[in-house]
């Protein structure tokens, strides 16, 4: 059991959800850390009663990681957004899911991929992601998995990209107006 009941939990984020006070004082009436109430809230506003409630660690399928992140990037969540979406108890996982999607594709989201990552060095894994299988004798499964993780690549682009230049025209209309 955590450091706080359910129904603790649910009484702090009822008190919080009836508009009578900000995040802080709420947290302050109720000696209750102002990120676990973040947290709490968002869970809350996500799922109902069930968002608050204590959660067993869980392992996640390398279709479901793929899901978040799809979600996150096309929706531009945040890290906690997602989280309370999905209903994961440590938004920051999403963090090091990216990170590891970023630097290693697919493989690198598969269940026990970290320890893979661990016992090889770097050479090794340029190495197995580079020429060592010809596309040739690639299975039609690994080049789903590819084209997929390209696609998904290349939509976070240009929407990284019609970011930057949304950002660049306003500062310029902004310049324009001074």
């Amino acid at each position: 059991m955590g450091k706080y009941s359910e129904e603790t939990k649910l009484a702090v984020v009822e008190d919080y959800c009836s508009g009578t006070a900000g995040l802080k004082v709420v947290a302050r009436r109720h000696d209750v850390n102002v990120a676990s109430l973040r947290k709490w809230v968002a869970g809350y506003r996500s799922h109902g009663a069930a968002g608050v409630r204590e959660k067993v660690r869980a392992t996640y399928s390398l279709k479901f990681k793929l899901s978040v992140l799809r979600r996150m990037r096309d929706e531009r969540l945040s890290y906690r957004q997602t989280a309370a979406l999905f209903d994961i108890r440590n938004f920051n996982i999403i963090a090091t899911w990216e990170r590891n999607y970023d630097q290693g594709g697919l493989e690198a989201l598969s269940p026990h991929a970290s320890l893979r990552r661990k016992k090889m060095t770097k050479h090794q894994t340029t190495e197995s992601r580079g020429s060592s299988k010809g596309d040739a004798r690639r299975t039609r499964d690994e080049l789903i998995k590819e084209l997929d993780n390209l696609r998904m690549e290349n939509a976070y682009l240009k929407k990284l990209n019609a970011l930057v230049q949304t950002t660049a025209q306003q500062a310029q209309r902004k310049k324009h107006k001074s």
